[in-house]
Formats: structure tokens, sequence, C-alpha cells
């Protein structure tokens, strides 16, 4: 494996996202004063654990260093070293990176962009077991990630000029990929200390950064409207009210509005906006706001081993809250949280989506020190009686757009077309799910995984592709399939 020097430099920013006030006083803000940052901060807990139980340490870009001690490896969840540190000619430590896999990792792993190389330095720098008297170098962390999959994803991003991010993750939560186009050479970067662009910016890890989910979205709005009991609307395609509209996609084809009885699997799979919109409206502020928090834990932090997902919900007024029910006005998360909002409407319970598989030796990485984060931890889970209406409208979705499913797996998708306040952004939130996967199990060698996988693809420049919805997108989304399922 050739070596090539990456010096890589802590940076701690956070990117605010100020939405303009539309309407009215402030009658609700979920999410804390914070509530609008939209990206990670360079804080973690990371919990590993041992025989004696599990103990979690909190890594942040602001802590001090054990610097006398050398960063132990990151290795990939088949033992492929991405990330390790020798020393230079002056014996000051320098991390390297894998020719094979540095620009599709660069902007997860590296320093230089708040990735996990600087979440899990604490770890990495702790005295590794079997070091000789002299030799202060750090234990090693195996990662989840498939990087043979993050390679060949990243390449068909590129190849097809897709910005944007795709997030892959397992049922047990284990994030496989986690790829963000456009990417960089670290080795072009050496000795900077900083560059807010690979930070945050146009390079930055976009699957971490929040913005409008559209109408994916109504995945939990589906759940909210069906917990209670309204399954059927009267839907005029373009709805006004106090000087204002709301339309639905489709809402030009006059010639089949308006619906009289709209219901709610047609809402779904035809992606209703007045639909769930009037849904909310009957539902009232105070019911959708405990229900996003209590189904599907979307008010409060998650607290991941990488960092905290953090979403935004705020209702300023009645249109506020009507908007919120497909996914604009001030809702804000990030592919990352729709990975587990899939997984949650697949199985019926969200898991905390995480990227430790454990703790090994340095100087002999097929040992175990301590295991690492633990799977299939549940957050909160879909009522019992609201899951098979939710299936069927994803089935139904996943059909209606035309995808082929690789031999073998179920399909279950929503499509979400959102106005960002950086232009359109196309998602699609799929799950390919092995029809004997119940959601339970636990796997020790993600080699010989037969679960399923959250596909979560997120397409920033429609307009390159003159795209106008994200159902226009199936043909990326089913390569990026093809190379997941392969």
């Amino acid at each position: 494996m050739k070596r090539n020097k990456t010096i890589l430099a802590a940076v701690s920013a956070a990117v605010l996202l100020a939405p303009m006030t539309s309407c009215g006083t402030v009658v609700e803000r979920a999410g804390g004063p914070d509530s609008v940052i939209a990206m990670a901060t360079g804080t973690a807990a990371a919990t590993v654990t041992s025989d004696g139980g599990t103990e979690t340490t909190t890594a942040t870009a602001d802590a001090p260093k054990s610097t006398d001690i050398m960063r132990g490896d990151l290795i990939d969840a088949s033992g492929k070293v991405l990330m390790y540190s020798t020393k230079d000619d002056a014996g000051k430590e320098v991390r390297m990176t894998n020719d094979a896999n540095k620009v599709a990792f660069a902007n997860v792993l590296n320093e230089m962009s708040e990735g996990l190389d600087l979440t899990y330095d604490k770890l990495l720098r702790t005295q590794n077991p079997s070091s000789h008297i002299g030799d202060k170098i750090g234990q090693s962390i195996q990662l989840t990630f498939d990087s043979a999959k993050q390679v060949a994803i990243y390449d068909y991003m590129a190849s097809q000029n897709l910005i944007g991010s795709v997030v892959v993750m397992r049922t047990d939560g284990s994030l496989m990929a986690q790829v963000n186009y456009p990417s960089y050479d670290p080795d072009l970067y050496y000795g900077t200390d900083t560059d807010e662009d690979l930070a945050w910016g146009n390079y930055g890890n976009k699957a971490f950064q929040n913005a409008e989910p559209g109408s994916c979205f109504k995945i939990m709005s589906e759940v909210i409207a069906d917990k209670h009991g309204i399954t059927c609307l009267y839907d005029e395609g373009t709805w006004e009210f106090d000087g204002v509209a709301i339309v639905n996609w489709d809402h030009d084809k006059t010639w089949q509005y308006p619906v009289y009885e709209r219901t709610l699997y047609s809402a779904f799979v035809n992606s209703s906006n007045i639909f769930f919109a009037k849904a909310f409206d009957q539902i009232g502020k105070d019911d959708v706001l405990a229900d996003l928090e209590n189904i599907f834990h979307f008010c409060s932090d998650i607290d991941c081993d990488f960092g905290k997902l953090h979403n935004n919900v705020e209702i300023y007024c009645d249109d506020d809250l009507r908007r919120t029910a497909f996914g604009q006005s001030y809702v804000l998360t990030c592919p990352l949280y729709l990975a587990a909002l899939g997984r949650e409407a697949v199985f019926g319970d969200m898991v905390t989506p995480f990227t430790i598989v454990k703790i090994v030796d340095t100087n002999d990485l097929s040992k175990t020190v301590k295991s690492g984060t633990t799977p299939n931890s549940k957050i909160c889970s879909i009522p019992e009686e609201c899951r098979q209406n939710l299936l069927s409208g994803m089935s139904g979705v996943a059909g209606n757009i035309g995808l082929s499913v690789p031999a073998g797996y179920e399909l279950y998708a929503k499509t979400g077309t959102a106005e960002t306040w950086k232009g359109d952004f196309l998602y699609i939130t799929g799950v390919l799910k092995n029809p004997s996967d119940n959601g339970s199990e636990t796997w020790s060698d993600y080699g010989s995984y037969d679960g399923s996988y959250v596909v979560v693809m997120q397409v920033q420049n429609p307009d390159y592709f003159g795209y106008s919805f994200a159902s226009d997108s199936v043909s990326l989304y089913q390569n990026i399939i093809n190379i997941v399922a392969e």
C-alpha cells in the first residue's frame, strides 16, 4: 500500500441556517435555542463496551490531546487500513491515508473536515495494550464502513457529477457507507491548517448537514395522521387560505382535481401536500410535536458514537404547522437521520446509527481490545397498529417510480423534493429489505452480512440533470442500489 502524507488540523465550526420569519408570533419552537445548527460541531460521545460494562468517552475538537501517544489506526469492517500514524524526520506525528480510498473517505474521516479521526482522537490516543516500553502508539478502531462500497458509490457519483450524499445503513444501525461528492485529495492540502470549504462547505460532509427534507418527512406525517384516525380528506389540488396557498406538485393537472375522498394511501403514494397539511391542521400543534418526539425522536438530539443528530422544527403560526407536514417551513434534518427514519418505517423501530465495530490492538488488528457500540439500540417505535399502512404506502411508492428491485430483496421507498436555501434538493429514502430479516439480528462479522440496507440519496444539483422532482432521479438511485446489492 502506497503511503502519502496527510497532516490535518482541527477546526471547530457550525453553520447556522437562518430561516426568514414568514408570519405571526412564535407559538412553538422545538429543539432548543440552537435548533438551527446545520452540522455537528465536533463533539461526540463514543460508547464502547467491555466485560466490565459500558464506557462512554467524549471527544471534542477543543479537548487537549495526549500528543505524546500517536493515534492508532482506523480500519474498515474487513480490516483494511484507512488511516494510520508514522513520524517524520523530526519525530513529529504524521497522519497517513490509504491511496485506494483517501478521496472517497476524506470528508468523513479527516480531521480537516471534522471527521472521525478527530472525533475519536481520545480513543485513538489511548495507550495500545500490547505496546512495548517506550512504544507510544494508541489503540485502533475498526469502523463499520465497507471501503469497497464507499469507493464504488463515490466513483459512480463522480462519473455522473451527482453533487450530494448517499448514506447506506445496515439493519442494526451500522453505517456501511457515508459518501459525499465532491470530496478532495487530502494530500493536496499537506500543511494546511484549516480550510472552511473542507470542514463544512462544498467539500464537507453533506450527509451530516441539515436542510429541508421535503416529502420524505411524510413518512412521519403518514403515521401521525393514521394514529389520529385521519384516513380520508377532500383534496382540491390548490388550498387557499389567509391570502396564501398550498399546492400539490401536480396541481396544474386540473382534470384530476378535486379529489373528493383522497385516502391516506393515495395521499402518501401520490405525495399530496394538501392532505397532510389539512391533517396537521386538524391534529394541532401540540399533538403533532408530541408525536414527532415520542414516535420519531425528532425534537431532541440523537446521541450517536460519531456525534449528535440534531433536527429542527419550529412553528410560528398555522401556516408553518401546515407546511411542516410536507417537510418545509422550519423543518431541518440530514440524510443520516433519514436513514434511521427509513429503518423505523420498515421495521417499526428506530435504532441509533453507529460507526464503531470494536477497539482493536494496533500491533495485531485481529485482536479485540473492547467491543464497539451496541447494535440495534432502539430509540423509538411506530405504534403497531400504524405500521402496515405505512409499509403499504412505501411499497406503493417503490412500485410507482419504476425501480428494478435486485434479486432477493423487497423495496420500500419515499421520494422528496425540497425547497432549500441553496435551491431544490431531491431525496429518495429507500429500504432494500431481505424478506428473512426481522430487524432483530446482529452480526459479528459484516463480511457475512445478509440483512437489509437503508439507502438514502440526496441530489443537490437537480438542474444539472434537468430534474424537477425526486421521481426524476430514479435512474441515479437505481445504479446506487445495484452497487449496494452486488
